[in-house]
């Protein structure tokens, strides 16, 4: 019997991300492994991947709820141009990291204005139905040291 995806196991899949135009987002060049049952990725996928088996393919549709959540606007705000570093030249797709109430937030400009920057919150992501081909590339028992870590460790180093 073949070992299946499964709670504590880790896995590598290769995958290919579209969004629903069949756009070509992301594209795995070697598996991606990650430790099964401990939210390493993202909840509508990691489900879906629940009892595949080494060689299994499948298409996995995400929605956004299962995936990087709704867009929030509230998460899109107009910032004074003073509050990012005088020497950088501000582009639009640029990322910053800032820290909030809630601890750090990635923020991406959006646009540039004479004395303001308008940025976004969100994930790239956010609001999208996410389209996923995967494939299941290996599937292993965890360390006791990537079981209590919750996460996988490559080469024996911890990432």
């Amino acid at each position: 019997m073949s070992e299946k995806v499964s709670k504590g196991k880790v896995v590598g899949f290769s995958y290919e991300l579209k969004n629903s135009k069949g756009d070509t987002l992301e594209k795995s060049d070697r598996p991606l492994e990650y430790l099964h049952g401990n939210n390493n990725i993202i909840p509508g996928l990691e489900k879906q991947l629940e009892d595949l088996t080494i060689g299994d393919e499948k298409n996995v549709v995400v929605k956004p709820a299962d995936g990087y959540g709704e867009y929030d606007k509230e998460l899109r705000f107009e910032v004074p141009r003073q509050n990012f570093p005088a020497e950088v030249d501000i582009q639009p797709g640029m990322e910053f990291q800032t820290e909030t109430e809630n601890g750090p937030m990635i923020v991406t400009v959006t646009e540039v204005q004479s004395n303001t920057i308008v940025v976004d919150g969100n994930h790239p992501l956010a609001g999208q139905q996410l389209h996923f081909d995967v494939k299941i590339q290996s599937i292993r028992e965890a360390s006791e040291q990537e079981l209590a870590h919750g996460h996988v460790h490559h080469d024996g180093h911890d990432h």
